[in-house]
């Protein structure tokens, strides 16, 4: 463990360290931090304080010459000026000097080394240390000695609010980034997730710049080929689930890059929620959460017993560990080039088949549209579906606009034969209410049948509405639920589910039409 010089940054702190043991931050964390404590299984318990998830809210990006003109600006990316970054800079560097002891982690960002950038993290909690050194790659000791200065920096002055006062402030919270400077400011927010999902924004600005396609996913390869297989999906589809797979090598489970030579994992942790976890449903992720990982905002007895079913402090619980910790995972995390792509959806009207495979244009309208569906509970107690879209499924983090990432899928898959298809893991015979899930063994089936190319030359029958040709056959699924058409009992509500989800896709889309090609607009429902 050794200090580091930082004062060409501004940063005076008496104790500056650079990298320390997984041992240190542990003692440190428990030392410093009274609510922090170890699991009975050896893991850090840590909690993020007020905010207990993400603020995307109060996010910021730095209007620069560039940025102004590439940047997609709305909602998702709201505009600051410079100015204003120097000014939450700064406050965030005048906090981090008052602190008797700061922690710098300097790791890497992408496992292939040809695209990998060199991360700083300035931070005051020992937890966020270990988050980190986590979540990035850790470098050698070699590497670490000619690591010279960060491609990005992030200032974590997150227990220090931000100026409401300050123009373009509208809470104490405030997460800035600026694309020209690479750097990124914390104010006013504990949630170690930030800093991870701010250095997945630079990469989706950094990598489609270079033609390589950032992605919001999971990713597994084959032991023998070593091609990869690539899963989309919302939260509740089913994607951490059927990405641990025994026979598949796990490449990395939220974050990755296709580049000309393949896939490539941009993180070197996982980052799982923790909701509901036991041993039986997930192993893998269970016996990764033992010393040298985090667990975040969980509640524990006396004993320091978890209870990952208590959500009494938020239903975002979550465990960081290192994807060394999984016993398949690939190592280094780079695969070949995909085969397949599979879309995740949780449809809760019953209208989606459980596999159907997707044109160039519908893989393209479907990714920008990124559905599922949520199950919404009314004071009646009466349940209804409602339809959630993110677009490229991972909105949040977009820096362009989404047909941008759409046209580098389309490249990608064009140059490469891969097979894209759109698997649902909701509803059939009705809707929510009505029908019944779709059994996690069908689904399973449904994608190993995907992976060993059987569903290729299945038969299929055009959907008449969505256009993409539904699997009427696969190994070891009921033909009875294969088309959801045939498999109502009334086909008049049937009809009227199915086009009241094709309305609702046409409606989310019109954000998307300008900038939109016309190949693109092609792929979704007939209007």
């Amino acid at each position: 463990m050794k200090t580091i010089d930082l004062s060409h940054l501004g940063l005076h702190s008496k104790n500056i360290l650079r990298n320390p043991a997984a041992s240190h931050l542990y003692m440190d964390a428990i030392r410093y931090e009274p609510s922090t404590s170890l699991s009975s299984f050896g893991a850090l318990i840590a909690y993020s304080g007020e905010k207990t998830g993400r603020s995307p809210g109060d996010k910021r990006i730095a209007e620069t010459p560039t940025s102004k003109e590439q940047v997609w600006w709305g909602d998702i990316n709201i505009p600051i000026s410079t100015h204003t970054f120097e000014i939450n800079r700064e406050r965030a560097k005048d906090y981090l000097s008052t602190r008797e002891q700061v922690y710098v982690i300097d790791a890497f960002a992408g496992w292939d080394p040809a695209n990998r950038i060199k991360v700083r993290i300035i931070c005051t909690r020992p937890y966020h240390a270990l988050f980190m050194s986590i979540m990035l790659i850790t470098p050698t000791a070699d590497e670490l000695a000619d690591f010279g200065e960060p491609d990005f920096t992030i200032y974590n002055a997150g227990q220090f609010p931000a100026n409401k006062l300050t123009t373009s402030m509208t809470s104490k919270t405030s997460i800035d980034l600026c694309f020209e400077e690479k750097e990124m400011v914390i104010l006013g927010t504990e949630y170690a997730g930030e800093m991870k999902k701010g250095i997945f924004t630079l990469m989706q600005y950094l990598m489609p710049k270079k033609g390589h396609l950032s992605m919001h996913c999971s990713a597994t390869a084959c032991p023998e080929t070593n091609r990869s297989a690539v899963l989309f999906g919302l939260s509740g589809t089913g994607k951490t689930t059927l990405s641990a797979d025994p026979s598949r090598k796990l490449i990395g489970d939220d974050e990755h890059v296709w580049t000309d030579s393949g896939i490539f994992n941009i993180e070197g942790g996982c980052y799982a929620k923790a909701i509901d976890l036991s041993e039986e449903t997930e192993p893998e992720i269970y016996q990764a959460l033992r010393y040298g990982a985090v667990l975040e905002n969980v509640v524990h007895d006396d004993e320091y017993q978890v209870d990952f079913h208590d959500t009494s402090l938020t239903q975002n619980t979550r465990g960081a560990y290192p994807i060394e910790f999984i016993d398949n995972a690939l190592l280094p995390c780079i695969a070949g080039h995909p085969t397949d792509i599979i879309f995740l959806t949780c449809d809760a009207f019953g209208v989606l088949p459980p596999v159907s495979k997707l044109s160039e244009e519908q893989a393209m309208y479907h990714f920008i549209s990124g559905y599922t569906a949520k199950v919404a509970g009314t004071e009646m107690g009466v349940t209804e579906p409602t339809a959630t879209f993110s677009a490229c499924f991972g909105a949040p983090f977009l820096v362009f606009h989404p047909s941008r990432y759409a046209e580098l899928l389309a490249e990608k898959m064009k140059n490469h034969k891969v097979n894209v298809w759109l698997v649902n893991t909701g509803w059939i015979k009705g809707g929510h209410g009505v029908g019944e899930r779709i059994k996690l063994k069908y689904s399973r089936s449904i994608v190993e049948a995907i992976y060993n190319g059987k569903l290729t030359s299945a038969p299929t029958k055009t959907d008449p509405i969505f256009g993409f040709e539904t699997i009427t056959e696969a190994p070891d699924v009921p033909s009875d639920i294969l088309v959801p058409q045939e498999s109502w009992a009334d086909q008049t509500e049937f009809d009227k589910s199915a086009r009241k989800l094709a309305d609702l896709f046409l409606e989310n889309f019109k954000k998307y039409q300008e900038g939109t090609s016309a190949e693109i607009l092609s792929g979704g429902p007939k209007a």
